[in-house]
C-alpha cells in the first residue's frame, strides 16, 4: 500500500494537499500488519517509508509536517517492543488524520462566511477545502456562480468543475487558464486553496500568481483558504517540482525545450485575506 501511495502522489492522482497528507498518513498503517524481529527494525522501517512518502512530493508542506509528526510521536516515546511501537503508530496516524480533517473543515466554515448570496467566484486548481467552503455556503441557502480554470497541464480544474456541477445552487463555468483575467471583472472574489505559505510568499498550483496579479489590478479580493499548519517556518524548505514535458506536449519537442513547473510563488501582499482554522489574516 505504501508503494502504491507513493506512486499516486508522484503521478498527482491525488490532488488536494490535505487529502495527500491524510492518505500518506493512513498508508503507514500497513506497517502495523507486518512482522518485525526487533523494535529497532520497526522504527528504521517506519522512518524509511515515511521518507519515501515525503520524497514523493517535496513541495507539499502538509505531507512533510504530518509525516514527521507521526515518526516523532513513535520514536520520541521510545517504545519497549514492536507491539508498543505499532500501537503508537496507529494512535499517531489517527491523531494526524483527525487534525487535518478538523483544520480543513474549520477553515472552510470560516471561508464560507465570506461568500455572499449571488456572488460570482473564480477558483483555480482542485482544492478540497475550497470545495467544502462552497458546500457550507450552499447549505446555508446561498446560491452563486463559479468560474473554475482548467489548471493545465493536468487539468485539475476539470475535476473541480465536475464536482461543483453536481451541486444545486451553483452555476459553474470551466474556463481556460489564460481567460482568468478576462472574466475577473465579473467576479466578486477569487477563492483558492494553498500548498503552503513561507514567510511572505504563498506557494500554490502554477497559475496562481498571474491570477493574483490580475485580481489586484482589477480590484477583486483574493482569499486563500487552508489549515493554519500550512504557515511554515524554516524547518520546511519549499522545493518546486518540475514535471515531465510529456504532460504539456505529447509529441517530442524538436528544437525547443518544455518547462512544466508544478507551483508558483505569490507575494501575500497581493492577497486580500488568508482564512485558516484559527483565524482570518488580512493583508
Amino acid at each position: 500500500m505504501i508503494d502504491e501511495t507513493v506512486e499516486e502522489i508522484e503521478e498527482m492522482q491525488t490532488h488536494s494537499s490535505s487529502t495527500v497528507a491524510m492518505k500518506a498518513a493512513k498508508a503507514l498503517r500497513a506497517l502495523t500488519d507486518r512482522e518485525f524481529p526487533t523494535v529497532e527494525e520497526y522504527l528504521r522501517t517506519l522512518e524509511r517509508n515515511s521518507n519515501a512518502l515525503r520524497r514523493a512530493n517535496p513541495s507539499h508542506a502538509s505531507l512533510h509536517t504530518t509525516q514527521l509528526e507521526i515518526v516523532e510521536a513513535v520514536t520520541d516515546a521510545d517504545p519497549d517492543d514492536v507491539a508498543a511501537a505499532k500501537r503508537l503508530t496507529g494512535e499517531a496516524i489517527d491523531a494526524v488524520v483527525d487534525e487535518v480533517e478538523y483544520a480543513k473543515d474549520r477553515a472552510a466554515a470560516r471561508a464560507a462566511d465570506l461568500i455572499a448570496d449571488d456572488d460570482t467566484l473564480l477558483t483555480h486548481d482542485f482544492s478540497s477545502t475550497v470545495l467544502t467552503a462552497i458546500d457550507d455556503a450552499l447549505e446555508s441557502g446561498r446560491s452563486f456562480e463559479v468560474y473554475t480554470t482548467e489548471s493545465r497541464p493536468r487539468f485539475l480544474g476539470r475535476k473541480m468543475a465536475r464536482k461543483l456541477a453536481e451541486r444545486d445552487g451553483v452555476d459553474v463555468t470551466l474556463i481556460v487558464d489564460s481567460a482568468a483575467g478576462h472574466y475577473l471583472s465579473e467576479c466578486d472574489r477569487v477563492l483558492v486553496g494553498m500548498d503552503c505559505i513561507v514567510a511572505d510568499t504563498l506557494y500554490n498550483r502554477v497559475g496562481t500568481y498571474p491570477i493574483a496579479t490580475a485580481a489586484e489590478d482589477t480590484g477583486v479580493p483574493m482569499t486563500v483558504v487552508g489549515a493554519d499548519a500550512k504557515f511554515v517556518d524554516g524547518a520546511f524548505a519549499f522545493e518546486n517540482e518540475f514535471r515531465s514535458p510529456a504532460e504539456v506536449l505529447r509529441e517530442p519537442a524538436e528544437g525547443f525545450g518544455v518547462a512544466n513547473p508544478a507551483y508558483d510563488a505569490t507575494p501575500t501582499s497581493l492577497l486580500d485575506s488568508v482564512v485558516t482554522d484559527e483565524e482570518i489574516r488580512e493583508y
